[in-house]
């Protein structure tokens, strides 16, 4: 548990899991859907970037890169990482605050992508992007990982606001069009308790205030049933969302005098 505590926080890399823990891949492919959609846009701007390691990846896969290329991200230590890592390709990071506003013109931007965005704020995306222009993300599902946080804080209430029909009304809402929606449950498969510890310190979400010392009682006894069956499993949920903001929308057009 000690050794789950000390591994650093920063950026969006899992590498670390490698040989301790697995999460099957959803089916479609986000690393593909992102580079191809890159590389037919003018401008693109990743929400909520972490250290820029997906966007890097999907930048690097581009058959072509955009004119413009930005990133958001909220926590400053990953502002930095991001900087560095995506400086290569010209890309402007900026600092924003959660429930704040994004830093663009209304109408600016070609694409809007996000991997696991903690709450998209459907208004704002609708917003920055062009009449025509798109938002393309992989969310985190309802429930996900429930039997990981239920082994720890006990039974819990169904319903989030990360369902897939919360996402729908959400866009709509916003005046955006989804254009595809799907929803997958994958397996996620802890070998030892240091990945368990490292997992819901780099995802807070999963259980909301989350330390060792709060839940050393229940981390022991699940501790002991990986050394005795060699494996924890829970299952992550999922969601792909794709939307275009229609080319008719009137919110962009300048009021008539």
């Amino acid at each position: 548990m000690a050794e789950g505590e000390r591994v650093p926080l920063g950026g969006f890399d899992f590498s670390w899991f490698e040989g301790r823990a697995t999460e099957q891949r959803p089916s479609w492919g986000y690393l593909g859907l992102a580079s191809r959609a890159i590389g037919a846009a003018g401008s693109v701007l990743d929400l909520e970037t972490g250290g820029g390691e997906v966007f890097c990846q999907a930048l690097e896969r581009a058959p072509s890169l955009p004119v413009v290329v930005a990133a958001t991200e909220t926590w400053e230590p990953n502002v930095t990482l991001a900087s560095r890592r995506l400086e290569r390709f010209g890309a402007l990071v900026v600092q924003t605050r959660e429930g704040g506003p994004l830093p663009f013109a209304t109408g600016s931007l070609d694409l809007a992508i996000s991997r696991h965005p903690v709450a998209p704020d459907w208004t704002e995306i609708a917003r920055v992007l062009a009449p025509g222009g798109a938002y393309l993300s992989q969310q985190v599902g309802e429930s996900s990982n429930r039997e990981l946080y239920e082994r720890l804080m006990g039974p819990q209430p169904g319903g989030s606001s990360r369902s897939a029909r919360r996402a729908r009304e959400g866009a709509e809402t916003a005046g955006l069009q989804v254009t595809r929606l799907e929803d997958e449950a994958l397996e996620v498969v802890f070998f030892d308790i240091e990945a368990v510890v490292h997992f819901l310190r780099k995802v807070p979400w999963t259980v909301p205030g989350f330390t060792v010392s709060r839940y050393r009682d229940e981390l022991r006894g699940l501790h002991d049933e990986i050394e005795r069956t060699g494996r924890f499993v829970a299952h992550a949920r999922r969601m792909l969302v794709e939307a275009v903001k229609p080319t008719n929308d009137h919110r962009d057009r300048p009021a008539e005098s």
